[in-house]
């Protein structure tokens, strides 16, 4: 689906979530430490926007991964004017 809008012309920015993996509230509810539990959620989030990048460079399609967690060799740092900058520069 995402190709086909692409296709359109449209520009995509796409918001990934981790809640298929872990959800940092259950588990906080569930007894473990809250920011533990959070940090697992975002760690959780990073990587389902790497296998969506994969899927979509898979097709030809340009994607970035940004998180507000530093993962520098994994993706970029989230700097919101960083963010708005790719978005107007365009390349999906």
């Amino acid at each position: 689906e995402l190709e086909e809008i692409n296709g359109l012309g449209v520009q995509l920015a796409v918001v990934i979530g981790g809640g298929n993996i872990f959800r940092g509230a259950g588990l906080a509810r569930a007894g473990m430490d809250r920011v533990t539990a959070d940090h697992m959620g975002m760690l959780a989030t990073v990587m389902n926007a790497l296998a969506m990048q994969d899927a979509l460079e898979s097709r030809g399609l340009h994607a970035r991964v940004m998180s507000a967690i530093r993962i520098n060799e994994v993706c970029e740092d989230y700097i919101r004017r960083r963010a708005i900058r790719h978005l107007e520069k365009g390349g999906w």
